[in-house]
């Protein structure tokens, strides 16, 4: 549980900067600031995935709500309009908390009323239930005005004269809405004492995110209706807002199936600590249906599911998680779109064929198998489902695939397209790549070397030995080349890229993985000093710096418009899911003694204090590079959750988090 009392509720500022985050494992998701002021035009009660996981589109944006109470109205949402926030609910707020799903707390004239949002898993339906908490024998009224927008999650909605106002009144408990033939129809189940379907636009909302990154941040909404509750004597009013016609009644019953599923995820922990327990309920929220199988939400409120994202995540979420089946699941779901010795990079959002500008992704693939068979020793299944695939993966990487990627007369991985940026830094601005990485990189490399001593020791456990002594012949060759090819002995650690034998000895993360990993290339020592040097320079408590500050091209804020932000993505801002790697790194070269762990264990209590801010319970995909490190980018990326998960539980530096105190706690 994270609480957030009226000391943060009653600052716009601190409340504004606080995000909840409702998924249901289809793609779809709700989400919004602690005070319901909207502040991005991912901000909605229901964006429905129509294709899941993909094909988003946002349905339900808001809930007007206002309270009669005696004489007296009390306006409960809030807006911000140029120049203004109307109304101001919250100043009628005393607490907010995830329990385990957004609650609302409200004090209105000695009435306290609480609203509860939750997501129904596997359906496109959100509930909203309202409850009074004490009195309830004077008499409340309650009214309940939507806000429609139905769009791509991605636009915006404006009023114009196509739409159709019309509401369908199924029976006195069911009514929906299509305001556009392309688009789905909106339930909505009530057990509203009195509807009225006049309808009406709201104007001008203004969306400061998205302001601030430079886009379109004024949108109209449409209310089709309005229902109206006589609080007197009930214990609860919901509200089902979804795509499919569903029973009002059923409300309850969800709302404990939910809360029944949510408290399954963590009923069998690693380990009894705040911080192991908070990002084990975030992990689940990524993990969503494809088909029959399962994939990885990159990170909300606007990535689909990535290949390398998946690949990197995939440990911590499901592995870390004791989640075996669902890994299984992934690895075969990406198996089948295997392509060319590659996996895609990305699903677009619309669902076309997928695609494969990536050389990093297929690489961590045999990471994930090599995690996968650490934990589960389920020999059988690769042999049976994936030895082929990933044989013949090899294979297309040795002989030659897309983008010019191949195996070098030295063993090492190249890519010869240089307008194609196909590593994880993997920033361009029209056709300027902002961080050039063709040749050969350094992250592909360990991964590679990685690959092939995986190959090596599963050929080793089936019975292939003639492909095992093939791939430990091709990683000797890769260890011989790579550490003559890329130790800077003058700077003491790895060069990031070697492109047409001009070696970049740029200070980047990405060195780190060719100690992290579990097949490593480097003699401890040189480990050592690789780790000493991106801890000395780029290491901050939230994750790895994707620069050096004492490099001219270092940007310590990511802010401005979309030019200014994709020029500065990887030029300075810390990335949270390098912290798994260093702390792998940090134990592999450093031991596993008491100050080791006492060292590690300072860097994840401050860590933590991350989880009550920006998207509660989870953790930002990038933060600015300088102090204070405000958290950037996706405010809830897969790959951070997983890592630090993955690295606190398999390292043992879980425990006890210290409890946040004052206007924050974690119960």
């Amino acid at each position: 549980m994270i609480n957030l009392n009226k000391d943060i509720l009653r600052n716009v500022d601190a409340a504004t900067s606080r995000e909840w985050l409702e998924t249901n494992g289809i793609g779809g998701f709700a989400c919004s600031t602690v005070i319901g002021l909207n502040t991005r035009r991912y901000h909605a009660l229901l964006t429905a995935a129509m294709h899941p996981p993909a094909g988003r589109v946002v349905l339900l944006s808001k809930i007007e709500e206002t309270v009669a109470l005696d004489s007296q109205r009390y306006d409960l949402s809030a807006n911000q309009y140029s120049g203004a926030i109307h109304p101001q609910g919250y100043i009628y707020l005393e607490k907010f908390r995830l329990d385990p799903f957004p609650i609302f707390t409200f004090a209105l004239d000695g009435i306290r009323i609480e609203k509860s949002v939750f997501m129904v898993q596997g359906q496109n339906t959100t509930v909203v239930q309202y409850r009074v908490l004490s009195d309830k024998t004077r008499p409340v009224h309650l009214e309940l005005r939507p806000l429609i927008a139905f769009r791509d999650y991605h636009a915006l909605t404006h009023e114009n004269g196509c739409l159709d106002g019309s509401v369908h009144v199924h029976h006195e408990k069911l009514t929906s809405v299509r305001p556009y033939s392309d688009q789905p129809n909106l339930y909505f189940a009530h057990d509203a004492g009195e509807l009225n379907s006049e309808g009406y636009w709201y104007k001008n909302f203004e969306y400061a995110l998205e302001r601030e990154r430079g886009l379109d941040s004024v949108e109209d909404l449409y209310n089709p209706l309005t229902l109206r509750y006589d609080l007197k004597d009930r214990e609860t009013v919901t509200l089902i807002a979804s795509t499919e016609i569903l029973d009002v009644e059923i409300g309850e019953t969800l709302r404990q199936r939910e809360l029944e599923r949510r408290s399954q995820i963590v009923s069998d922990l690693p380990a009894e600590d705040d911080l192991v327990r908070i990002l084990t309920v975030a992990a689940d929220q990524y993990i969503v249906s494809r088909g029959d199988q399962k994939t990885v939400i990159a990170g909300y409120p606007w990535f689909t599911d990535w290949g390398r994202d998946t690949m990197i995540a995939l440990p911590g979420l499901t592995l870390t998680t004791g989640r075996d089946e669902i890994a299984r699941s992934i690895l075969c779901e990406f198996a089948r779109h295997v392509d060319q010795g590659m996996l895609p990079n990305r699903f677009p959002d619309a669902g076309e064929t997928p695609e494969y500008n990536t050389i990093d992704a297929t690489l961590w693939y045999f990471e994930a198998v090599r995690a996968f068979i650490e934990h589960t020793a389920d020999y059988a299944f690769v042999q049976a489902r994936l030895y082929p695939l990933l044989s013949d993966i090899v294979d297309w990487h040795i002989r030659g695939t897309r983008y010019g990627i191949k195996m070098d007369e030295d063993g090492l991985i190249a890519s010869s397209d240089r307008d194609v940026q196909l590593t994880w830094m993997d920033a361009k601005i029209g056709d300027w790549v902002v961080t050039p990485r063709s040749g050969k990189a350094v992250e592909i490399e360990a991964l590679w070397y990685n690959a092939l001593r995986t190959m090596q020791d599963i050929a080793l456990r089936i019975g292939m030995s003639a492909d095992a002594e093939k791939y430990s012949n091709l990683a000797d060759v890769t260890k011989s080349s790579f550490n003559t090819l890329f130790w800077n002995e003058e700077r003491g650690y790895l060069y990031d890229t070697v492109t047409d034998g001009m070696a970049d000895a740029t200070m980047r993360p990405n060195q780190i993985l060719a100690v992290s990993l579990t097949h490593s290339m480097l003699s401890k020592q040189r480990g050592k000093a690789v780790v000493d040097a991106v801890e000395r320079e780029l290491f901050t408590p939230y994750g790895l710096r994707s620069l050096s500050p004492a490099d001219s091209r270092y940007r310590g804020h990511y802010e401005g418009d979309s030019f200014a932000r994709d020029s500065s993505y990887h030029q300075g801002p810390v990335w949270g899911w390098l912290l798994g790697p260093f702390i792998d790194a940090y134990f592999k070269v450093n031991g596993e003694g008491k100050d080791v762990q006492n060292q590690v264990r300072e860097w994840v209590r401050v860590f933590s204090g991350h989880l009550t801010e920006a998207c509660l319970g989870h953790v930002s995909e990038i933060f600015d590079g300088d102090s204070p490190h405000r958290p950037r980018g996706c405010f809830a990326q897969a790959w951070s959750v997983a890592e630090i998960l993955r690295a606190v539980v398999e390292n043992g530096v879980a425990q006890n988090t210290r409890k946040v105190k004052s206007a924050v706690t974690l119960d």
